[in-house]
C-alpha cells in the first residue's frame, strides 16, 4: 500500500508522469544524437488538450552506441512511489524506420496475459509509447532523417521500488511500469493506483479468476486469504478506492466478489461512500449509534456508542451488549455495493478489527 502524504493547508502542487518523464528525456537523446544540442530543460506536448510541459533534463551526454538522458521525477505532492526516482532514456538510431521501445534497468516486463500490453513487452504503457513516437517522430522530420530509433526507458532502483506497488502481483516483473493517460500528476487523483486496480481485475480474469477478494489493507488480505484459500492473483488491493472497483467490474462482470475492510472503513460504504479515505469521508459515530438502535439497543447503549473516539469501540460496546452490529453493517454496505453491480454477480462483504480477525459478514 502507498504511504499517505501528511496533511497540509493550501493548494496542492501538480507533477508530472514517468511517461512524461520517458518522454522528455528520449527527445533530449535523440536532440544530441541528430543535432548535436543538449538543454536544461525541454518542453513537451501532452496527450490531451493541446497543452504543453517544460521539464528540466538533469543529464544528457553520449554513450557508446548512441546518447542517454535522464530527469528527476516530480510528483508534486501526490504521494507516488516514484517521487524523486532518476528516470533514463538510452536511444540509439537505427536503419529501419520506426520506433522500437526496451525494458532498461529498474522497468519491468509483461509476464501474463490481461493487461493492455502484450506478454514479454516492456511495461511502458500506450500512451508514454504514443507521446514518444510522436516527439521522435517530428523530430526525424524536421531533421531530415530517414532511419528509426530504439528507445530503452530504465528507472534507478526501480526493481526496489516496483516492491511498493502491484506490479508484481500483475505479472509485470523486473521493476516499473512507465505510465500516465495526461502526462500530469494531479495531487491525490490517485489516477495510477485506480489504474493499478483495474489493471489487477483484468489480469485475474483473463487468468480464469472467478472469485475476486478486493481488499483494503494487508490484514484485510491476509484475512480473505486465510478464510478463502485464494490465490495471490485473485486478491485486488483497493485501498481506500472501492468505488473504482465496484465500476470496473461492472465493465469487466465478475462470478464472485468479495470486499474486506476494517470495520470503519466496511461502515462508510455501508453509509453510501464510494472513497473511504479520510480525506473523502469520516466515520459517522451518531449514525452508528442509530444502526445499533435498530438492532434494539437502547438509549444508553445510543449514547455511548455516539461519544465513541473510534469506530472499533463502538463495535466493542455493541458486541458486549450482546447485538452483531459488524454483520448489520456488512449487510447494509453489501445493499449499497450491490446496487453498482450486475445481478450476476455474486457478492460478499467482511469487516475485520484492528487485528484483523472477522468480525462480521454478509453473503
Amino acid at each position: 500500500m502507498r504511504e499517505e502524504s501528511p496533511e497540509r493547508k493550501g493548494p496542492l502542487r501538480s507533477g508530472f508522469t514517468t511517461g512524461s518523464c520517458a518522454t522528455a528525456t528520449s527527445l533530449a537523446a535523440a536532440r544530441l544524437l541528430l543535432r548535436g544540442e543538449t538543454f536544461d530543460a525541454l518542453t513537451i506536448d501532452l496527450p490531451k488538450g493541446g497543452k504543453t510541459l517544460l521539464l528540466r533534463i538533469e543529464h544528457c551526454e553520449r554513450s557508446a552506441t548512441g546518447a542517454i538522458a535522464s530527469i528527476i521525477k516530480d510528483a508534486g505532492d501526490d504521494p507516488d512511489v516514484t517521487h524523486g526516482a532518476r528516470i533514463f532514456a538510452q536511444v540509439e538510431l537505427t536503419a529501419e524506420p520506426g520506433i522500437t521501445f526496451l525494458a532498461g534497468s529498474g522497468v519491468g516486463t509483461v509476464t501474463r496475459p490481461g493487461l493492455v500490453l502484450e506478454v514479454g513487452e516492456p511495461a511502458i504503457n500506450p500512451v508514454p509509447r504514443q507521446m514518444m513516437r510522436h516527439h521522435l517522430e517530428r523530430l526525424a522530420l524536421e531533421a531530415g532523417y530517414p532511419g528509426g530509433f530504439q528507445v530503452t526507458i530504465g528507472v534507478e532502483n526501480g526493481e526496489v521500488l516496483a516492491q511498493k506497488t502491484m506490479n508484481a502481483r500483475l505479472g509485470i516483473l523486473g521493476g516499473l511500469s512507465i505510465l500516465g493517460t495526461s502526462g500530469i500528476v494531479r495531487p491525490f487523483s490517485c489516477a495510477a493506483y485506480i489504474a493499478s486496480i483495474q489493471q489487477a481485475i483484468d489480469v485475474a480474469r483473463a487468468n480464469g479468476e472467478s472469485h475476486l477478494a478486493a481488499c483494503t489493507g494487508n490484514a484485510s488480505e491476509a484475512a480473505m486469504r486465510t478464510h478463502f484459500g485464494l490465490p495471490e492473483i485473485a486478491l485486488i488491493e483497493m485501498g481506500d478506492f472501492v468505488g473504482a472497483v465496484l465500476k470496473h467490474t461492472k465493465r469487466v462482470p465478475v462470478p464472485r466478489l468479495s470486499l474486506c475492510g476494517g470495520f470503519g472503513k466496511i461502515s462508510k460504504l455501508a453509509a453510501g461512500h464510494m472513497d473511504l479515505h479520510s480525506r473523502s469521508s469520516s466515520i459517522d459515530l451518531p449514525w452508528l449509534a442509530e444502526q445499533a438502535a435498530a438492532l434494539g439497543a437502547g438509549a444508553s447503549l445510543q449514547a455511548a456508542i455516539a461519544s465513541c473516539t473510534t469506530s472499533q469501540q463502538a463495535l466493542k460496546l455493541s458486541h458486549e451488549a450482546g447485538f452483531l452490529l459488524a454483520d448489520h453493517i456488512c449487510r447494509l454496505a453489501r445493499n449499497v455495493a450491490l446496487s453498482k453491480l450486475p445481478a450476476a454477480t455474486a457478492l460478499d462483504v467482511f469487516a475485520i478489527d484492528r487485528a484483523g480477525n472477522l468480525m462480521g459478514s454478509a453473503s
